[in-house]
């Protein structure tokens, strides 16, 4: 019996050392973080649109870089305007964001950005100017 006993415990102990292995031990897990915008400057709305109640909505796909900066930017959804889509696409390759991480190592993330384009009400005093050029000629 004292040498079953004696096993057992020999064999528990053996069993235990192999847990404690004097290999590395894991690297802590840092969680993943997602891009985060910092810059966000609006487009410029061309004042002959905003003005002729032209708007709409562009949906952009960007591609956020390990340094936070856009590295491409691509119309995925147009505002049915070509001088909107590319205002928008212009002014957001010159936002800035806080890149997204994996292992707390900053990583090229792809995001889309919606920009819409609302004229505004009442139109500004610029609209009468702009208006009465129109009708001039010029």
């Amino acid at each position: 019996m004292k040498l079953r006993l004696l096993l057992g415990s020999f064999a528990a102990t053996a069993a235990l050392a192999g847990c404690n292995s004097s290999d590395q031990p894991a690297a802590p897990v840092v969680a993943p973080t997602e891009v985060v915008a910092v810059q966000t400057p609006p487009p410029e709305y061309p004042p002959e649109l905003a003005c002729a109640g032209i708007g709409g909505k562009s949906v952009l796909n960007v591609v956020v870089g390990a340094e936070g900066k856009p590295t491409n930017v691509t119309v995925i959804t147009s505002s049915g305007n070509t001088q909107l889509d590319e205002s928008a696409t212009a002014r957001v390759r010159e936002w800035k964001f806080k890149a997204a991480t994996r292992n707390g190592q900053p990583v090229p993330t792809t995001i889309q950005v919606p920009v819409t384009f609302n004229p505004p009400q009442p139109k500004p005093d610029e609209c009468f100017a702009i208006e009465e050029r129109a009708r001039r000629g010029g």
